[in-house]
């Protein structure tokens, strides 16, 4: 993952956001079906510090799926920081739209479906989703998934009736047994093709060891020049010691060699689709 020995740092371009990271506090109550329990705070203070330190504008905070339906902490930093975070946050399908107001107000952008290693999915073709899904749309607002790329097809295929944009995390999770051939990935290549998709260049350590420019470059030759983001995936969760912020910029400049893509996929595309600016 990391560019070759020698390489100079790669640094971010003005105006650059990270579109993917994580607050946690370890003293609020969490899920008893997730996998991971927070052993330190993590703070809104830290991460722009994180942020100031490298040379980025902005980033967009991850609802983690271990508060379920508690975005308290996650809005309480968008309140802190207004100018500088977004935010993606977890709901119940049948939310008010009035609470969805509320925190787009805040500066809320979407919400996510973090339904990753679970034994059966919530049934997304209910009315409560439907209902949710045109709130969503209404909003101007996006649809975050964190889900296995075998098992994305007929959740992707619901949001594509919706009409509402999706933003599938960390390289739409492609099954690293198929890689390309993953039907979810396809899908997804789809999806991008025809304009109502973006997808996270994000977490390669989550990729079971395939190179992720096998992805990128699939996404690029599908038309995905104006459908990529990137990010850092901070705090790393169950990763937090191997790798620093800088790799992370790193690996970007690894996949991409063109800077003014870089520079489009850093700058132009999160900005636009997370609503800086607003």
């Amino acid at each position: 993952m990391n560019v070759a020995s020698g390489t100079p740092h790669w640094h971010a371009p003005a105006g650059a956001i990270d579109t993917h990271a994580h607050v946690v506090s370890k003293d609020l109550p969490i899920q008893s079906t997730r996998h991971k329990q927070p052993d330190h705070d993590v703070r809104a203070e830290d991460f722009i510090a994180l942020l100031d330190a490298n040379g980025m504008a902005g980033g967009v905070l991850t609802a983690p799926s271990f508060y379920g339906t508690d975005n308290s902490l996650l809005l309480a930093a968008l309140d802190a920081y207004p100018d500088r975070l977004r935010g993606t946050v977890i709901v119940d399908p049948d939310v008010d739209r009035g609470a969805l107001e509320a925190m787009s107000s805040r500066g809320a952008t979407g919400i996510r479906l973090n339904w990753i290693r679970r034994p059966t999915l919530p049934d997304f073709t209910t009315p409560a989703y439907a209902r949710l899904f045109a709130t969503v749309r209404a909003l101007d607002w996006h649809v975050e998934v964190f889900l296995e790329g075998e098992r994305l097809p007929p959740l992707l295929a619901i949001l594509q009736k919706a009409g509402v944009k999706v933003c599938l995390d960390h390289f739409a999770c492609p099954d690293p047994s198929r890689q390309l051939a993953c039907e979810g990935f396809r899908m997804a290549l789809d999806a991008v093709r025809a304009g109502n998709c973006w997808i996270k260049l994000s977490a390669p350590y989550r990729l079971s060891g395939v190179d992720p420019r096998t992805y990128v470059d699939a996404i690029l030759a599908a038309g995905g020049e104006d459908r990529l983001v990137w990010a850092s995936d901070w705090p790393w969760v169950s990763y937090e010691d191997q790798f620093n912020y800088q790799d992370c910029l790193d690996w970007a400049a690894d996949w991409i060699s063109d800077q003014a893509l870089r520079e489009k996929i850093l700058v132009t595309t999160p900005r636009a689709l997370f609503r800086f600016g607003d």
